[in-house]
């Protein structure tokens, strides 16, 4: 056994998948790469052997009573592991599709932005855009006293606002307790017995608290009674005034002399109450006409000058001095798009709501209606919808032979939109409940009410297809409600921020300290630092260019990598071993020298940092370099090569051949030219696209390229493909804005070939998904065997139920899930991970069993089913795209992102091509060794030969430098970036002075 050494991570007879019994001493408190080619070890080594058993140890710290609902973890295959700190995984696999996840939720900065909104935010009117004010009891009590001092006011508690009812029981209640008069719709009434109102009509009714003068005798008074109205009033309250007196002599309209000379001797008297009872009664004689005038809300600082019984808003509550409206206090659930208290109503959060599309719904305008121009009524001349759309046409004279185009606008819309008027239609069908004559609502009505509200599923899907999703018309894609927006920090909302990329984002931090008033300053101190750290960890990393509202789902594997990565940093833990998977993917040359220096300073700070990958320049930063080989499955699985970089450059391994330059990916001699034809992409202008026109030549090799974030996947993914992937299967994928396409017609099949999983649980496999594993079944049905006990091709699928182990249903894993730790998958104990039942198992082919050949390497099976063809060439095509060491059956859930998109790559390869199909793929290098990319090549030069194109979105060099035509974008992510730097050949564009990859690209063709 290797000697271990102090200070380190010792590995000892490890036989998981491939390993060959392998010691191994790894440095802690290093960065440690494992490189080797793909299926030599590697992740079988760093994941399934040192984190599998960090995770084991990690379940043996519960108690005997947690374990019992957890289950057994089973031991991966190793003798012993010494010196193994706790371990935390940061996987490529891990980026959450829930549409509500975002980059700021999953790095937790925006939960720090919204406890700064909450806090030191300050508020705004919707209705004007003016500050919002609120007011304590005491400033109430102040601003009562000064603005309408010497004056008799009533204050009023607001206890129904704008409801119908007759409040029979809500008069008696405030009767019984103790008070005397209400104010109903404006008029202030006595308090009697029995009270009701109009239960039809719509009623503001105000409970009279208190009347007074305003005078500083009463100032103790008023502080209670203003106490007391807020507490009744749900922190509102009203204040009105009475009608100042008439300056002539002579009493007022419908005052008495009587009455006049009782107030002058109330008001020598001093009596205020009488004074006040007075004008109360007079107030109540004014005609109903003027009653509505007195009813007027006037918020704080409104002019009351002459005004009879108006009324004066206060809260407590944020208000809007201009019209009265008031916001609730703020609270951190208030700027939370995941919360009911701050999601929009409309979409709930999502941003984004379904919308029937009128292209989907009218896809010709040349057709007729009989003919199939309005598509939802189909062919189906006795569905009951057409019906009632004919009888619609047929009363209001509509064609139905005519070209829609041709129908006057009113009668389409009559049909789309529907009417109030009843239909009747005799119709036989059975089981249907409807109204003949109920409201004929319309096309796009229809499917509205049938998306929403289908109870059937199929029904709703249907519906689903002439429905196009679109930002909210609510809250135009900002997530949250109307009022969480307009709480402003230096005059920008949260959504604004979210908006912004993350460099962007840092910029307006500096010297926000500077913008704000001494108080938010006081408050928000730590929570912008917190903030600050944050985002320096995820520039540190390279995201720039990313902003807190892009959603998880959108995010590549590497992306979401850095972005744990970043969390981890800053989370400043020590004593710590870390394991990343390949976290350059989707990163720029540029841009490496940042994940470089990230790693170190997690390092640093205290922890073991091991990284599985295959970039150079990560190979050569690293402290300590492992490299297992020498080849693939059966044959790798051993140490080849270890130590420091520079003594692995000294050594002859596959790997140092390629790094010291003795091996390596030939550039072409001479640059395919195409087929003459362009497929031509005018004004692309999606996300930071800057109306763009690029050229993609046709039977070409053609890669784009570009720093991180400068629109590579926006311009191909969101825009081209969903183009070409309508044009040729009429989907209805809606693409990001573009103003036109010229050379359709050069394309008659298009495949997107991505890193998406193919398949999300343990029994999708490479077989299964190829198609071929249905062959296999009819093979093993065929046999004499199979046939004497009348076996057909479905006793050999591990998903019915005759043949499978009903223990784990076929599975040959059974989940445990782990709550707050990704699901657990442990062999069945029956059939011990064989998927079949001992009967199934008993029938052979040449010795093996079907579970036999499901174990099976690619490599062994190119080899066992040699003497059969049509099985032959399918299986040679998944060798050939390098994945030989991969078996028929292993488990999709165990697949890297680059070998799932090889599977799919080598389906398409045993597909016939037209020689004009159009092949898009998205960084295919992931995962792979410099001599698995050599395969790769050929495999697309293969397809490029034979008439195909074959578009790449690529960072890494030894791609770019043997492509056809380059596209590079830039110069900068995000908002930098959007704009194509160049379009021609590898020896063109090292000319280019603006591009980051034309520097990186000249060093790499003059090596």
């Amino acid at each position: 056994m290797a000697e271990i050494k102090e200070a380190t991570i010792g590995v000892f007879g490890a036989r998981v998948h491939n390993l060959k019994n392998l010691d191994i001493s790894i440095p802690k408190n290093k960065l440690v790469v494992i490189t080797g080619i793909s299926g030599s070890g590697k992740s079988s080594l760093a994941f399934d052997t040192i984190y599998a058993e960090g995770q084991r140890r990690y379940m043996e710290t519960f108690g005997a009573y947690a374990r019992q609902f957890i289950g057994d973890m089973e031991r991966p295959d190793v003798d012993k592991i010494t010196g193994l700190s706790p371990v935390i995984s940061i996987e490529q696999k891990t980026t959450n599709k829930n549409p509500r996840s975002t980059v700021g939720t999953v790095t937790e900065v925006y939960d720090f932005f919204r406890l700064l909104f909450a806090r030191v935010g300050h508020a705004y009117s919707y209705n004007t855009g003016k500050r919002m004010v609120k007011w304590s009891e005491e400033e109430i009590v102040e601003n009562i006293f000064t603005r309408f001092y010497g004056k008799n006011i009533t204050l009023l508690a607001p206890i129904v606002r704008g409801r119908k009812g007759h409040y029979r029981e809500l008069f008696e209640d405030i009767r019984k307790k103790g008070f005397l008069k209400v104010r109903v719709d404006g008029e202030i009434q006595d308090l009697v017995p029995k009270m009701q109102v109009d239960r039809y009509k719509i009623h503001d009714i105000e409970l009279v608290v208190d009347r007074l003068q305003v005078t500083e005798d009463l100032k103790a008074r008023l502080s209670q009674s203003v106490q007391q109205t807020l507490k009744t009033g749900k922190d509102l309250m009203f204040v009105t005034v009475a009608a100042p007196s008439a300056p002539s002599k002579s009493p007022p309209r419908g005052e008495t002399s009587e009455d006049s000379n009782k107030k002058k001797a109330n008001k020598r008297n001093g009596n205020s109450k009488a004074l006040f009872d007075e004008d109360l009664e007079y107030s109540n004689k004014k005609k109903s006409s003027n009653r509505n005038d007195s009813s007027k809300v006037s918020p704080v600082g409104g002019d009351l000058e002459g005004a009879s019984d108006s009324l004066v808003m206060y809260s407590k509550l944020l208000m809007c001095t201009d019209t009265g409206i008031s916001y609730e206090e703020p609270s951190p659930n208030s700027f939370s798009f995941n919360s009911p208290y701050g999601a929009c109503p409309v979409c709930r959060g999502l941003g984004t709501t379904f919308h029937v599309s009128m292209e989907a719904v009218i896809p010709d305008d040349t057709l007729s209606i009989s003919e199939g121009g309005i598509a939802p009524l189909g062919e189906e001349r006795e569905a009951f919808v057409y019906k009632q759309a004919q009888e619609i046409a047929k009363k209001n004279k509509i064609s139905l032979t005519k070209p829609i185009k041709d129908i006057p606008k009113k009668g389409l819309n009559l049909l789309l939109y529907g009417n109030e008027e009843g239909i009747e239609v005799e119709i036989d069908f059975e089981n249907i409940s409807f109204d003949p004559q109920a409201p004929y609502e319309g096309i796009v009505n229809m499917l509205r009410r049938w998306f929403n509200n289908g109870h059937s599923e199929g029904l709703r899907e249907w519906a689903e297809g002439y429905m196009q999703l679109k930002p909210c018309d609510s809250c135009g894609g900002a997530r949250l409600k109307k009022e969480s927006l307009w709480f402003k920090v230096d005059g920008r909302n949260i959504s604004e921020l979210s908006d912004m990329n993350l460099d962007n984002l840092a910029a307006w931090l500096d010297g926000i300290e500077l913008r704000i008033d001494n108080k938010q300053k006081a408050i928000g101190k730590d929570v912008l630092k917190e903030i600050r750290e944050r985002l320096t960890f995820l520039l540190d990393v390279g995201l720039t260019y990313l902003s807190l509202n892009r959603p998880s789902k959108t995010l590549s594997g590497g992306e979401s990598q850095r972005i744990r990565l970043a969390t981890q940093i800053g989370s400043q833990l020590q004593g710590i071993t870390y394991i990343l998977d390949e976290p350059s993917i989707g990163l720029h040359q540029r841009d490496n020298h940042r994940l470089i220096t990230a790693l170190k300073n997690l390092r640093d700070i205290g922890n073991s940092v091991l990284v599985v990958e295959h970039d150079k320049d990560i190979m050569l930063a690293a402290d300590y370099l492992i490299d297992i080989g020498p080849k693939a499955g059966y044959h790798g699985g051993r140490i080849v090569a270890q130590g420091k970089p520079k003594e692995l450059l000294k050594l002859n391994t596959l790997t140092s051949d390629y790094i010291n330059g003795i091996r390596k990916i030939e550039v072409p001699k001479e640059r395919r030219k195409g087929n003459g034809k362009v497929l031509e992409l005018k004004g692309a202008k999606g996300n930071n696209l800057r109306g763009m026109d690029a050229k993609f030549p046709m039977g070409t090799l053609t890669v784009v390229t570009g720093v991180s974030g400068s629109g590579k996947s926006t311009l191909i993914n969101e825009t081209l493909y969903p183009i070409l992937s309508t044009h040729v299967y009429g989907s209805r994928v809606t693409p990001l804005e573009y103003k036109n396409i010229k050379g359709l017609d050069h394309v008659d099949k298009v495949i997107e070939i991505d890193q998406s999983p193919i398949g999300r649980t343990p029994r999708s496999n490479p077989a299964t998904y190829c198609g071929f594993f249905t062959e296999i079944r009819t093979l093993f049905a065929s046999i004499p065997e199979a046939k004497i006990r009348g076996y057909t091709a479905g006793r050999f699928s591990f998903n019915v139920k005759s043949g499978r182990c009903e223990v784990c249903e076929g599975g040959g894993m059974r989940v445990i899930e782990m709550n707050f730790l990704p699901d657990v998958y442990v062999h069945c104990e029956k059939c011990n991970g064989k998927r079949y039942n001992r009967e199934t198992l008993e029938i052979r082919y040449k010795g093996k069993s079907i579970a036999d050949v499901l174990e099976m390497t690619v490599e062994e099976a190119v080899e066992f089913f040699q003497p059969v063809p049509y099985l032959y060439r399918k299986i040679k095509v998944l060798e050939e795209v390098g994945l030989g060491y991969i078996t028929l059956g292993q488990s999709a859930v165990t697949l890297s992102g680059g070998e799932a998109q090889r599977v799919k790559l080598s389906t398409e390869l045993g597909k016939r091509d037209t020689g004009k199909t159009f092949y898009i793929l998205d960084e295919p290098t992931t995962g792979l060794h410099f001599e698995d990319i050599r395969h790769l090549l050929d495999v697309l030069n293969k397809l490029v030969d034979r008439g195909n194109t074959v578009l790449v979105i690529e960072h890494n060099m030894d791609v770019i430098k043997v492509a056809d035509h380059i596209i590079d974008l830039g110069p900068e992510g995000g908002d930098g970036g959007g704009k194509i730097l160049f379009e021609g050949t590898p020896e063109e564009l090292v000319e280019n002075k603006e591009s980051y990859t034309a520097q990186f690209l000249k060093m790499e063709l003059e090596s």
